[in-house]
């Protein structure tokens, strides 16, 4: 299945005068933008899923970040086949099959509270995230197909502020319905006798079940609907160079460089997220894990408010040249948080998520951009580099122990570095020779 070539021209001044979606394929546009939402609920639960399992599990830091390894090791693992389920059977059949993973993993939540073993849990989690993996290598490119390719990236900007949205939400939702309230410290429960102690591990197990047979409930209403909604078929490239022979993917410098930043930058976000209860509670500890879970969803709303603002800063300045801005303040304010400390230092790190709203899909657009037929395996390149989001809260857990989170947030201050080089390299090759 042929995908289409992402031109990364500077923005004219006839750009938003053009429609951002093609006539007729509106309500499809619509639908396809909710699976970003879907995703993004699965991805930020897992932040509080990793509090909750602390509690529920008796699990160290290190051990509950475990369950991003295993949940993006499945996006590693599934992304290549996901590309050759398209190529053969095109984007419908993709996502009804992405649609179904999820909806399954989901179900089993279940099972996985009754038993109370962790592994069961990331079983579940597993298969939830190979179906979001395979939504992801559909979706991204598919919503290129939507309309003109000039507004490529304003267009999966746009889409991803709805990711944005299912983010903001995430925490809102795990607050209320999988925080029970209660909260003991490590005397308490030491002195709590066997069959209370359990008691309370089961009742807090069991918090995350009917939240995931809901969602499942969701995600199976919305497969219905991807089953009838009129989707554009994939176009061929258009530019001279791809319609005379398209090269291999991994042959573009680009490309590669931007699988490597997306791994960094995944790592980087997704450690953040992963810990910002954990922080919160470190730097203030007065403040409840409810109230924690709710500014990790204030720091989703601003990473929302990014992406909407980014798509439409972007028919103003070229993507690069935003994505290196918004690398250097993300940089700077991650660099703030491991200085300060208490509220100041919460505050900062409630404020990178604005900055780091436009990294993914920009560097997504760049590193497919003039790919033509190899789209297809670009996308799923990228969707692989993922894993960096197994690899990034495991170690930050591990720096963590005896120094505390400040100390581990030079890990994602790393990886914002490594953003801000590649938006210098997709700056040059911008700039006219």
């Amino acid at each position: 299945m042929a995908l289409p070539t992402i031109t990364q021209a500077a923005p004219s001044a006839g750009l938003a005068h053009r429609p951002l979606v093609t006539p007729g394929f509106r309500a499809g546009f619509m639908l396809i933008v909710s699976l970003f939402l879907l995703w993004a609920l699965a991805n930020n639960l897992n932040d509080i899923l990793i509090r909750q399992f602390q509690k529920a599990l008796d699990l160290s830091r290190a051990e509950a970040g475990f369950i991003q390894f295993v949940f993006y090791l499945a996006y590693f693992l599934v992304a290549l086949p996901a590309g050759r389920i398209l190529r053969r059977f095109g984007y419908r059949t993709g996502i009804l099959a992405g649609l179904a993973l999820y909806a399954a993993g989901a179900l089993l939540f279940y099972p996985a509270a009754e038993l109370r073993a962790y592994w069961a849990f990331l079983g579940a989690l597993f298969i939830i995230a190979a179906g979001a993996a395979t939504l992801e290598t559909a979706t991204n490119p598919l919503i290129v197909d939507f309309g003109d390719r000039d507004r490529a990236s304003q267009r999966l900007t746009l889409a991803q502020a709805f990711n944005g949205l299912g983010a903001v939400c995430a925490p809102i939702l795990g607050g209320l319905f999988i925080f029970s309230g209660v909260e003991h410290d490590r005397g308490a429960l030491e002195a709590m006798s066997p069959a209370a102690l359990d008691a309370y591990r089961a009742a807090e197990a069991q918090m995350v079940q009917m939240p995931y047979l809901l969602l499942a409930l969701l995600v199976l209403c919305v497969a219905i609907g991807v089953a009838f909604v009129r989707l554009p078929t994939a176009r061929r490239p258009i530019s001279e160079g791809a319609a005379r022979k398209s090269p291999s993917a991994w042959r573009s410098p680009l490309l590669r460089a931007a699988v490597a930043t997306q791994f960094f930058y995944v790592g980087a976000q997704v450690g953040i997220w992963s810990f910002f209860v954990d922080f919160v509670k470190e730097q203030m500890p007065a403040t409840s894990e409810r109230n924690a879970a709710f500014l990790l969803s204030a720091s989703l709303f601003l990473f929302m408010v990014g992406r909407f603002a980014g798509a439409w800063l972007m028919t103003r300045v070229t993507p690069a040249r935003l994505l290196l801005g918004f690398g250097i303040a993300a940089a700077a304010l991650t660099g703030m948080a491991a200085l300060a400390t208490g509220a100041a230092a919460v505050f900062a790190l409630t404020l990178t998520s604005l900055f780091m709203s436009i990294m993914f899909p920009t560097i997504f657009a760049l590193g497919i951009a003039d790919l033509g037929e190899d789209s297809a395996t670009g996308s799923s390149l990228l969707i692989m580099a993922i894993i960096g989001g197994a690899v990034f809260p495991p170690l930050m857990g591990l720096v963590s122990h005896g120094s505390g989170l400040r100390l581990a947030l030079l890990l994602p201050l790393l990886c914002f570095g490594v953003v801000m080089l590649f938006a210098r390299m997709a700056t040059k090759k911008d700039q006219p020779s």
